[in-house]
């Protein structure tokens, strides 16, 4: 994110390969929505977007389960992967509630999904980190920046998100996302909050006002070495690096496309 354009969101767009990615991702999504199933069953495929893209979060998180574990399954308070099963559906049910929050107030409603995935409300709920508290995180080990610098990177991406600008939504919602992993801000469940807001971005930016484009499916899909890689480009702060992160989240976007499509073909034959 290091560029002196008075909208340095904005810039990025100039990035190697976001242009196209923001171009596919926007006719990705302008199919979707144009399916006719969408004109009298949206309702049905937001919901079931949101079910999916919770068990795409929690497979990133080290929680795997089939989707239909995930559906059929109501106690989630016992062992560490059902917690981060239950942990991933409650943000996607809370994620819809918060966005017209977010922007006038993103980090309020960062501690808000961090009190929500939590379920929990301790000491270490629902704000940034102290100097001392240790993170658990299963799938990010890069190096973990000082509560200081995560406070003061925080507040500059919050400016940055409540200022505005003409940014594209994948843009924004990738940088969110990157920026969220690299900090890790809370004690726990940082992966499942990057990926929530993430999808706060992209739905409240108009971009998917329903919700029936589920990101994080894309993201489970590529697999976490992938995701992986993709966030070192990310951390990297080169601009092939950071214009390949936000390429990864665009074709994250197309593949929870794909899979609202074919619940919407499924739902037109009468199988669902």
């Amino acid at each position: 994110m290091s560029t002196h354009a008075s909208d340095p969101l904005a810039a990025l767009g100039s990035l190697p390969g976001v242009a196209d990615a923001v171009d596919s991702v926007r006719k990705a999504v302008d199919r979707v929505y144009g399916h006719r199933v969408m004109r009298r069953r949206s309702n049905e495929i937001s919901s079931e977007a949101a079910l999916r893209g919770a068990r795409g979060s929690a497979a990133l998180s080290g929680a795997d389960w089939a989707l239909e574990e995930v559906r059929r399954r109501t106690d989630f308070g016992t062992e560490p992967e059902a917690r981060t099963v239950g942990a991933a559906l409650r943000l996607g049910a809370e994620a819809g509630q918060l966005l017209s929050i977010w922007r006038q107030s993103p980090l309020r409603v960062l501690a808000r999904l961090h009190l929500v995935a939590a379920g929990d409300p301790g000491d270490s709920v629902g704000r940034p980190r102290l100097d001392g508290e240790t993170v658990d995180e299963p799938l990010v080990e890069a190096p973990l920046p000082s509560p200081a610098e995560v406070a003061g990177r925080l507040d500059g991406l919050s400016e940055l998100i409540v200022a505005g600008g003409e940014a594209p939504a994948l843009v924004t919602a990738a940088v969110v996302h990157g920026e969220l992993l690299a900090l890790r801000p809370f004690t726990s469940y940082n992966g499942l909050v990057a990926r929530a807001a993430e999808r706060i971005v992209l739905v409240g930016s108009g971009l998917d006002p329903k919700a029936i484009c589920p990101a994080e499916v894309g993201h489970a899909e590529q697999g976490r070495a992938a995701y992986l890689a993709a966030f070192e480009g990310y951390l990297s702060g080169t601009p092939e690096g950071v214009g390949g992160w936000i390429a990864h989240c665009g074709r994250s976007v197309e593949l929870g496309v794909r899979e609202s499509t074919a619940v919407c073909e499924a739902l037109q034959r009468g199988a669902a």
